[in-house]
């Protein structure tokens, strides 16, 4: 099975820390790794050959940077970003030139995984499912809480199981309800967060953007015949006329079920997309007042704070709670944690204002 990370996004709810050429997976959020570094690592063990990064050409030498040891014959260059339906076919378009059967996994590179073995167990049976039905598999994971920032996946019964690996009948997919919609699907015991982790073979992909989104796949079309001629700047052309949209409202939520197998994923999973999901992943490294900090700090009756300073300057907290503080070289936010899925209306509105800070 080839490995494709993912790492073409910027990442905007982790302003002020992600920017345009230092977006999140090039940030250090968990540990003194960038959480790109982080994604790589729990392939070690895979032949080198058969881990792809696909990156927006924009991001390319920044990522190089970060990662002086990858093969730069396995970067697979986005032209421009173009959200996931595009950055997907792409990759599919890509692969299919070089295996067209062979499976592949679209891997995120934000997302902190616990039980990495258990993870990569569940990949290396995906792929004997994947080669046996023809199915395209997706992993989902049991909801802690109604979020209206994940995907739910409604699944039914139980169709196979293998070395303990469970795969379940997919009845739908709903890409980020609202509260309500969240708590009912939560409350009803038949919705998994959906994690993102589209499997399935390059030729399979085409298939789908075929039927499903038909514009989009004649353009990969045409990309797959200017590849073999290297005309990039063509390719760049092309590419930017396809709609910006996610691979979930272009594919999956058009799919039949019947096409799906949706595998239980029993691992230590989060996705890290804003300040609050990543402070409630670092609840064991919480102070004895459940701060979270980086940087020199002098807290004093401060509680349930995820605090990021920079080196040689102290930030000082007196009888606050509940706070989101980053501070970077030209930028500072503070904002209630409640409210850290909002700092995207931050980023939107400095693009309005010209685009400094960004």
């Amino acid at each position: 099975m080839k490995i494709v990370i993912l790492a073409g996004g910027i990442g905007t709810r982790f302003w002020p820390m992600s920017r345009r050429n230092s977006p999140k997976q090039l940030c250090q959020l968990i540990s003194k790794k960038t959480m790109l570094e982080e994604t790589l690592e729990r392939f070690k063990e895979y032949p080198r050959d058969k881990v792809y990064i696909s990156v927006t050409r924009d991001l390319l030498e920044e990522t190089k940077k970060a990662l002086p040891k990858f093969p730069k014959k396995n970067y697979i260059i986005e032209p421009a970003p173009r959200d996931t339906a595009p950055a997907m076919g792409y990759v599919a378009a890509v692969l299919e030139l070089k295996d067209p059967d062979e499976p592949m996994v679209f891997i995120p590179s934000d997302h902190h995984i616990g039980r990495v073995e258990r993870f990569l167990e569940l990949l290396q049976e995906a792929e004997k499912v994947i080669l046996e039905t023809g199915k395209m598999l997706d992993i989902s994971v049991y909801p802690t809480s109604p979020s209206t920032t994940l995907g739910y996946t409604k699944v039914g019964k139980l169709k196979k199981e293998t070395n303990g690996v469970e795969f379940y009948e997919f009845l739908g997919h709903k890409e980020k309800p609202e509260l309500k919609t969240a708590q009912e699907y939560v409350q009803s015991g038949k919705y998994l967060w959906h994690a993102n982790y589209y499997m399935w073979t390059p030729r399979k992909f085409m298939e789908a953007y075929k039927k499903y989104a038909p514009e989009t796949h004649a353009l990969l079309v045409k990309i797959q015949g200017l590849i073999k001629s290297g005309k990039s700047k063509e390719i760049s052309r092309i590419y930017d006329g396809m709609e910006k949209t996610s691979i979930d409202y272009a594919i999956t939520e058009k799919m039949d079920p019947k096409e799906v197998l949706i595998i239980r994923g029993d691992f230590e999973w989060d996705d890290l997309g804003a300040w609050d999901t990543l402070y409630q992943n670092m609840l064991i490294k919480t102070d004895e007042k459940k701060n979270i900090v980086k940087g020199d700090r002098l807290n004093i009756d401060t509680s349930g704070c995820l605090i990021f300073g920079r080196d040689k300057k102290i930030i000082v907290t007196l009888g606050v709670d509940d706070l989101v503080i980053v501070d970077t070289e030209d930028a500072l936010l503070i904002c209630p944690k409640s409210r850290a899925q909002e700092v995207k209306k931050v980023v939107d509105e400095l693009k309005l204002r010209g685009g400094k800070y960004l």
